[in-house]
Protein backbone atom coordinates (compact mmCIF):
# COMPACT_ATOMS: atom_id res chain seq x y z
CA UNK A 1 0.00 0.00 0.00
CA UNK A 2 1.35 3.75 -1.05
CA UNK A 3 2.36 5.95 1.75
CA UNK A 4 1.73 10.06 2.49
CA UNK A 5 5.23 11.76 3.12
CA UNK A 6 4.00 13.98 5.15
CA UNK A 7 6.65 17.19 6.57
CA UNK A 8 7.92 16.87 10.20
CA UNK A 9 5.22 17.83 13.00
CA UNK A 10 6.02 21.25 15.38
CA UNK A 11 8.30 20.27 17.85
CA UNK A 12 10.05 17.36 15.65
CA UNK A 13 12.39 19.84 13.38
CA UNK A 14 14.65 17.66 12.06
CA UNK A 15 13.20 14.53 12.85
CA UNK A 16 12.58 13.99 8.57
CA UNK A 17 9.44 13.23 6.81
CA UNK A 18 7.33 11.20 7.84
CA UNK A 19 5.01 8.37 6.30
CA UNK A 20 1.76 7.47 7.27
CA UNK A 21 -0.59 5.04 6.09
CA UNK A 22 -3.77 7.14 4.34
CA UNK A 23 -6.60 4.66 5.66
CA UNK A 24 -4.79 5.81 9.36
CA UNK A 25 -5.54 9.29 8.39
CA UNK A 26 -9.01 8.25 7.68
CA UNK A 27 -9.40 6.46 10.91
CA UNK A 28 -8.07 9.29 12.90
CA UNK A 29 -9.99 11.94 11.23
CA UNK A 30 -13.38 10.04 11.40
CA UNK A 31 -13.52 8.24 14.63
CA UNK A 32 -15.84 10.27 17.34
CA UNK A 33 -14.07 11.37 20.97
CA UNK A 34 -15.45 10.28 23.91
CA UNK A 35 -17.22 12.66 26.00
CA UNK A 36 -14.28 13.37 28.28
CA UNK A 37 -12.15 14.13 25.27
CA UNK A 38 -14.99 16.73 24.17
CA UNK A 39 -14.83 18.34 27.09
CA UNK A 40 -11.34 18.21 27.03
CA UNK A 41 -10.73 19.59 23.69
CA UNK A 42 -13.39 21.94 24.51
CA UNK A 43 -11.18 23.99 27.40
CA UNK A 44 -8.34 23.63 25.11
CA UNK A 45 -9.98 25.37 22.35
CA UNK A 46 -11.39 28.17 25.03
CA UNK A 47 -7.52 28.53 25.92
CA UNK A 48 -6.52 29.09 22.92
CA UNK A 49 -9.47 31.58 22.28
CA UNK A 50 -7.84 33.38 25.58
CA UNK A 51 -4.60 33.35 24.37
CA UNK A 52 -5.69 35.03 21.24
CA UNK A 53 -7.30 37.65 23.20
CA UNK A 54 -4.45 38.73 25.43
CA UNK A 55 -2.01 39.41 22.13
CA UNK A 56 -5.27 40.85 20.68
CA UNK A 57 -6.42 43.69 22.93
CA UNK A 58 -8.64 45.12 20.69
CA UNK A 59 -11.09 42.35 21.55
CA UNK A 60 -12.28 43.88 24.46
CA UNK A 61 -12.46 47.34 22.70
CA UNK A 62 -16.52 47.11 22.62
CA UNK A 63 -17.04 45.43 26.41
CA UNK A 64 -14.80 48.02 27.74
CA UNK A 65 -15.61 51.40 25.82
CA UNK A 66 -19.19 50.46 24.53
CA UNK A 67 -20.75 50.38 28.43
CA UNK A 68 -19.51 53.11 29.61
CA UNK A 69 -20.62 55.39 26.28
CA UNK A 70 -23.95 53.29 26.45
CA UNK A 71 -24.67 54.24 30.21
CA UNK A 72 -23.37 57.97 30.16
CA UNK A 73 -25.22 58.41 26.68
CA UNK A 74 -28.38 57.08 27.79
CA UNK A 75 -28.78 58.32 30.84
CA UNK A 76 -28.45 62.15 30.71
CA UNK A 77 -30.25 61.78 27.20
CA UNK A 78 -32.93 60.02 28.50
CA UNK A 79 -33.12 60.30 32.07
CA UNK A 80 -34.80 63.41 32.79
CA UNK A 81 -37.53 62.52 29.50
CA UNK A 82 -38.07 59.82 30.74
CA UNK A 83 -38.05 59.70 34.47
CA UNK A 84 -37.60 63.20 35.62
CA UNK A 85 -33.88 62.28 36.63
CA UNK A 86 -31.34 60.84 35.48
CA UNK A 87 -30.88 59.72 39.66
CA UNK A 88 -34.63 58.22 38.91
CA UNK A 89 -33.70 56.71 35.60
CA UNK A 90 -30.79 54.40 36.39
CA UNK A 91 -32.83 52.02 38.04
CA UNK A 92 -34.87 51.40 34.76
CA UNK A 93 -31.88 52.01 32.73
CA UNK A 94 -29.48 50.00 34.18
CA UNK A 95 -30.71 46.49 33.68
CA UNK A 96 -31.50 47.49 30.23
CA UNK A 97 -28.39 48.32 29.64
CA UNK A 98 -26.97 44.79 30.97
CA UNK A 99 -28.82 43.49 28.39
CA UNK A 100 -28.12 45.41 25.70
CA UNK A 101 -24.25 44.99 26.38
CA UNK A 102 -24.92 40.99 26.03
CA UNK A 103 -26.94 40.99 23.07
CA UNK A 104 -23.97 43.29 21.38
CA UNK A 105 -21.29 41.20 22.65
CA UNK A 106 -22.43 37.77 21.51
CA UNK A 107 -23.18 39.14 18.24
CA UNK A 108 -19.41 39.86 17.98
CA UNK A 109 -18.98 35.82 18.46
CA UNK A 110 -20.91 34.81 15.30
CA UNK A 111 -18.57 37.72 13.54
CA UNK A 112 -15.10 36.16 14.75
CA UNK A 113 -16.37 32.55 13.63
CA UNK A 114 -17.22 33.46 10.36
CA UNK A 115 -13.44 35.47 9.99
CA UNK A 116 -11.91 32.78 11.29
CA UNK A 117 -13.57 30.61 8.53
CA UNK A 118 -12.65 33.03 6.12
CA UNK A 119 -9.07 32.91 6.87
CA UNK A 120 -8.62 29.13 6.91
CA UNK A 121 -8.18 29.17 10.48
CA UNK A 122 -11.24 25.63 10.85
CA UNK A 123 -9.38 24.04 7.69
CA UNK A 124 -6.74 22.92 10.43
CA UNK A 125 -9.46 21.75 12.70
CA UNK A 126 -10.42 19.05 9.63
CA UNK A 127 -7.59 16.66 9.75
CA UNK A 128 -7.67 16.56 13.33
CA UNK A 129 -9.80 14.24 15.78
CA UNK A 130 -11.54 16.09 17.34
CA UNK A 131 -14.70 16.61 18.28
CA UNK A 132 -16.99 19.25 15.97
CA UNK A 133 -18.65 21.05 19.32
CA UNK A 134 -15.37 22.20 20.63
CA UNK A 135 -14.33 24.82 17.50
CA UNK A 136 -17.60 26.41 18.52
CA UNK A 137 -18.08 25.79 22.53
CA UNK A 138 -14.10 26.55 23.03
CA UNK A 139 -14.45 30.27 22.27
CA UNK A 140 -17.42 30.88 23.48
CA UNK A 141 -16.39 30.04 26.69
CA UNK A 142 -13.62 32.16 26.56
CA UNK A 143 -16.03 34.99 25.71
CA UNK A 144 -17.59 34.09 29.22
CA UNK A 145 -14.47 36.92 30.11
CA UNK A 146 -16.06 39.58 28.12
CA UNK A 147 -19.26 39.02 29.13
CA UNK A 148 -18.13 39.31 32.37
CA UNK A 149 -15.95 42.75 32.03
CA UNK A 150 -19.24 44.49 30.13
CA UNK A 151 -21.12 43.78 32.95
CA UNK A 152 -18.90 44.75 35.94
CA UNK A 153 -18.46 48.18 33.82
CA UNK A 154 -21.94 48.73 33.19
CA UNK A 155 -22.55 48.35 37.02
CA UNK A 156 -19.66 50.04 37.97
CA UNK A 157 -20.66 53.42 35.51
CA UNK A 158 -23.92 53.08 36.76
CA UNK A 159 -22.21 53.38 40.36
CA UNK A 160 -20.20 55.97 39.53
CA UNK A 161 -23.39 58.17 38.46
CA UNK A 162 -25.18 57.58 41.75
CA UNK A 163 -27.36 54.55 41.07
CA UNK A 164 -27.42 52.50 44.19
CA UNK A 165 -29.02 48.64 43.80
CA UNK A 166 -31.44 47.91 46.26
CA UNK A 167 -31.07 44.41 45.87
CA UNK A 168 -27.68 44.45 47.93
CA UNK A 169 -24.79 42.17 46.98
CA UNK A 170 -26.52 39.24 46.37
CA UNK A 171 -28.79 40.94 43.91
CA UNK A 172 -25.76 42.59 41.92
CA UNK A 173 -24.30 39.18 41.78
CA UNK A 174 -27.39 37.42 40.86
CA UNK A 175 -28.16 39.68 38.08
CA UNK A 176 -24.60 40.28 36.64
CA UNK A 177 -24.61 36.10 36.52
CA UNK A 178 -27.52 36.14 34.61
CA UNK A 179 -26.12 38.70 32.44
CA UNK A 180 -23.77 36.85 31.14
CA UNK A 181 -25.14 33.36 30.86
CA UNK A 182 -27.99 35.25 28.69
CA UNK A 183 -25.07 36.75 26.59
CA UNK A 184 -23.83 32.94 26.40
CA UNK A 185 -27.18 31.50 25.26
CA UNK A 186 -27.84 33.92 22.66
CA UNK A 187 -24.50 33.91 21.30
CA UNK A 188 -25.31 30.70 20.06
CA UNK A 189 -28.02 32.13 17.50
CA UNK A 190 -24.96 34.33 16.26
CA UNK A 191 -22.89 31.13 16.07
CA UNK A 192 -25.29 29.56 13.76
CA UNK A 193 -25.89 32.48 11.37
CA UNK A 194 -21.82 32.38 11.45
CA UNK A 195 -21.43 29.05 9.54
CA UNK A 196 -24.54 29.81 7.56
CA UNK A 197 -22.92 33.61 6.38
CA UNK A 198 -20.72 34.03 3.37
CA UNK A 199 -19.10 36.47 4.94
CA UNK A 200 -17.94 38.28 8.35
CA UNK A 201 -19.74 41.36 6.77
CA UNK A 202 -23.22 39.13 6.44
CA UNK A 203 -22.93 37.68 9.43
CA UNK A 204 -22.65 41.35 11.14
CA UNK A 205 -25.82 42.56 8.87
CA UNK A 206 -27.71 39.80 10.18
CA UNK A 207 -26.93 40.67 13.15
CA UNK A 208 -27.32 44.13 13.30
CA UNK A 209 -31.30 43.04 12.04
CA UNK A 210 -31.62 40.82 15.12
CA UNK A 211 -30.21 43.05 17.68
CA UNK A 212 -32.03 46.30 17.16
CA UNK A 213 -35.39 45.16 17.51
CA UNK A 214 -34.92 43.00 19.90
CA UNK A 215 -33.01 45.92 22.13
CA UNK A 216 -35.02 48.87 21.53
CA UNK A 217 -38.49 47.08 20.85
CA UNK A 218 -38.09 45.98 24.56
CA UNK A 219 -38.71 47.33 28.04
CA UNK A 220 -35.45 47.88 27.97
CA UNK A 221 -35.04 52.01 28.48
CA UNK A 222 -38.71 52.54 28.72
CA UNK A 223 -41.88 51.31 30.48
CA UNK A 224 -44.35 48.87 28.29
CA UNK A 225 -47.10 50.70 29.78
CA UNK A 226 -45.70 54.17 27.63
CA UNK A 227 -45.86 52.18 24.42
CA UNK A 228 -48.99 51.70 22.00
CA UNK A 229 -50.73 48.78 22.85
CA UNK A 230 -49.57 46.92 19.74
CA UNK A 231 -46.28 47.41 20.46
CA UNK A 232 -46.79 46.76 24.06
CA UNK A 233 -47.68 43.31 23.66
CA UNK A 234 -44.57 42.89 21.41
CA UNK A 235 -42.63 44.20 23.88
CA UNK A 236 -43.85 41.72 26.30
CA UNK A 237 -43.11 38.46 24.66
CA UNK A 238 -40.12 39.87 24.00
CA UNK A 239 -37.16 37.21 25.17
CA UNK A 240 -35.20 40.60 25.89
CA UNK A 241 -37.99 41.96 27.96
CA UNK A 242 -37.89 39.01 30.03
CA UNK A 243 -33.90 39.72 31.10
CA UNK A 244 -34.74 43.20 31.39
CA UNK A 245 -37.23 42.61 34.00
CA UNK A 246 -35.56 39.65 35.73
CA UNK A 247 -32.35 41.87 36.35
CA UNK A 248 -34.12 44.68 37.54
CA UNK A 249 -36.06 42.61 40.36
CA UNK A 250 -32.56 40.93 41.19
CA UNK A 251 -30.96 44.00 40.81
CA UNK A 252 -32.94 46.60 42.30
CA UNK A 253 -34.95 44.55 45.00
CA UNK A 254 -33.04 41.63 45.72
CA UNK A 255 -36.22 39.05 44.76
CA UNK A 256 -35.63 35.59 43.01
CA UNK A 257 -39.03 36.22 41.06
CA UNK A 258 -41.01 33.94 38.12
CA UNK A 259 -39.60 36.49 35.62
CA UNK A 260 -35.84 35.37 36.76
CA UNK A 261 -37.49 31.39 35.87
CA UNK A 262 -38.81 32.27 32.83
CA UNK A 263 -35.54 34.13 31.94
CA UNK A 264 -33.43 31.45 32.58
CA UNK A 265 -35.73 28.67 30.39
CA UNK A 266 -35.49 30.88 27.94
CA UNK A 267 -31.81 30.79 27.87
CA UNK A 268 -31.89 26.89 28.13
CA UNK A 269 -34.42 26.77 25.10
CA UNK A 270 -32.04 29.20 22.75
CA UNK A 271 -29.04 26.70 23.60
CA UNK A 272 -31.19 23.83 22.81
CA UNK A 273 -32.47 24.41 19.92
CA UNK A 274 -29.41 26.50 17.90
CA UNK A 275 -26.24 24.62 19.73
CA UNK A 276 -27.07 21.56 17.79
CA UNK A 277 -28.17 23.99 14.52
CA UNK A 278 -24.89 25.64 15.03
CA UNK A 279 -22.81 22.17 15.57
CA UNK A 280 -24.45 20.20 12.25
CA UNK A 281 -23.93 23.07 9.91
CA UNK A 282 -20.21 23.80 11.36
CA UNK A 283 -20.11 19.72 10.36
CA UNK A 284 -21.69 20.18 6.87
CA UNK A 285 -19.05 22.00 6.07
CA UNK A 286 -15.91 20.10 7.21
Amino acid sequence: MSTLALPPTIGQAGAGPATIDPAEVVARTSSRPSPSQAVAQTFSMAWRATKMMRRNPEQFFDVTIQPLLFTAMFAYVFGGAISGSVSDYLPLMIPGILAQTALITSMATGVQLRDDMEKGVFDRFKALPISRLAPLAGPMMADLIRYGVAATLTLASGIAMGYRPGGGVLGVLGGWLLTIVSGWSLAWVFTWIGTLARSAQAVQGMSMLIMFPLTFLSNAFVPAESLPGWLEAFVKVNPVSHVVTACRDLINDGAVTAQVGWALVGCVALVVIFAPLAVRSYARKM
